[in-house]
């Protein structure tokens, strides 16, 4: 896939995000940051990016869940997952998780590190329970978009009264550490390919490194799906 392909989509995306955000905060009630930062609405035309990454490689619209994608696990009873990819027979061959972070940063960091960690464990293990049977492992993406300011960029302090933490983490701002984390999660293998990407406004954005491109990201869920066009016939 060219790197201009999807290139008028993401920008698309970035701008409905900002838009999407701007309402969220103008119509909270306690105008904090909150809804900026909980609304799930803003990643929306990522969504839409993702259902046409997905059919212009070959899978049929009623194969694609965007709404209600709750999936059986093994820690809770189930998660609502953003995006998947199910097939006519109902094996489960993608499923993505969508996250964003503009400001709050040190409030929320935390909790988007245990939420990723914690819904691929619980899918993985659901998997290994046979929860999904007769099917080949499912492709599991995440994607985070992050806001690129002084809150994000600049060096956080580690709290090591008691032990040192990994060298990574020395000097290390949110964005740097949403970059340890998006690659580590790839590392380890908690999903198939993760995604990071930097905004500052609608019309600026930007990859954080190469190997969690969204770019990379869209190239590697397309080769699944097309790798797996025989589910779909």
């Amino acid at each position: 896939m060219d790197q201009q392909t999807y290139l008028k989509e993401i920008t698309k995306a970035v701008s409905f995000f900002w838009k999407s955000k701007q309402k969220q905060l103008a119509t909270s009630v306690d105008k904090s940051n909150r809804g900026a930062v909980v609304g799930g609405k803003q990643m929306d035309g990522f969504i839409s990016l993702l259902k046409k990454v997905a059919e212009n490689s070959g899978v049929p619209r009623s194969c694609i869940y965007t709404k209600n994608n709750y999936l059986p696990g093994f820690f809770r009873s189930s998660k609502n997952w953003d995006f998947l990819v199910i097939s006519p027979s109902k094996k489960l061959i993608a499923a993505i998780e969508l996250k964003s972070q503009i400001g709050s940063y040190g409030n929320n960091f935390n909790n988007r590190t245990e939420e990723a960690i914690g819904s691929a464990v619980d899918l993985w293990t659901a998997y290994r329970e046979n929860q999904f049977p007769n099917q080949q492992a499912p492709w599991v993406g995440y994607i985070m978009v992050v806001g690129k300011d002084i809150g994000s960029t600049t060096p956080v302090k580690n709290n090591e009264l008691i032990y040192p933490v990994l060298p990574e983490f020395g000097k290390a701002s949110y964005i740097d550490r949403y970059r340890i984390l998006c690659k580590k999660l790839k590392l380890e293998r908690h999903y198939t390919s993760t995604a990071l990407l930097w905004t500052s406004s609608e019309k600026k954005y930007g990859d954080v490194a190469e190997d969690i491109s969204l770019n990379s990201f869209l190239n590697f869920f397309a080769a699944h799906l097309k790798g797996s066009a025989d589910e779909f016939k």
